[in-house]
């Protein structure tokens, strides 16, 4: 892995900041696993995450997916279950989805709740929080709106939030994606993170970017060029 690491880092020059496009096509050539690897995005912020008022957490449609069919589950009552199952949902219930949860029986990657349910599913927090699965109103993950949420989730809706240092770091597609989609896929969470800076913040927002695959370098971004 680190002789392929290596070969790759010559054809990129470490000083150079380039633009989407270019690093978008220079980590899918140099792709090298035998398996169809994630390019992932880096973005470090100038955010005191600290305060509750620069927090950076938001959701984006990719216009070119993830490359990657998510299990979608949904704790819903009545019309909404209803809703949620000719949207298109993988798993429909209440609690039942709850008692399972509680048990660690977990078989979906995303969790959808209406709001009136969300009394129910706080018993399952403990175990759905550390996971990253506990539906949240600023992910959209809580909503009446099944159809529209299972719809954009379907279509490639992601979450990001920087974390405790103020990165960003989130998927963009696969490496057997075309260059020119990976870029489109990256502009567009970067637009999302630049529309959404916090009032509060001071100083240089966009500190510095990157693309990358699972295995392979990474290539800095020139925000100026976005």
């Amino acid at each position: 892995m680190a002789k392929r690491i290596d070969a790759a880092r010559k054809n990129i020059d470490v000083k150079k900041l380039y633009s989407v496009s270019e690093a978008a096509a220079l980590v899918k050539e140099n792709a090298k696993a035998k398996f169809d690897e994630t390019v992932e995005l880096h973005i470090a912020l100038g955010i005191d995450t600290r305060k509750a008022d620069q927090q950076v957490r938001s959701t984006v449609v990719l216009p070119n997916g993830t490359g990657k069919t998510k299990k979608i589950a949904v704790v819903a009552k009545g019309e909404k279950a209803k809703e949620a199952q000719e949207a298109g949902a993988d798993l429909v219930g209440g609690d039942d989805i709850i008692e399972d949860v509680m048990k660690g029986v977990i078989n979906f990657d995303v969790l959808l709740a209406t709001p009136d349910t969300m009394k129910d599913l706080s018993k399952a927090a403990k175990v759905l929080g550390p996971r990253g699965l506990m539906p949240n109103p600023k992910s959209g993950t809580v909503t009446f709106d099944l159809a529209k949420a299972i719809s954009e989730l379907k279509a490639g809706r992601i979450e990001f939030k920087a974390d405790a240092y103020g990165i960003v770091h989130t998927i963009v597609g696969k490496a057997s994606f075309d260059a020119d989609k990976l870029a489109q896929n990256a502009k567009a969470i970067i637009d999302t993170i630049l529309r959404i800076k916090p009032t509060t913040a001071k100083g240089q927002y966009v500190k510095s970017i990157s693309l990358s695959s699972t295995m392979g370098p990474g290539v800095r971004v020139d925000g100026n060029k976005i």
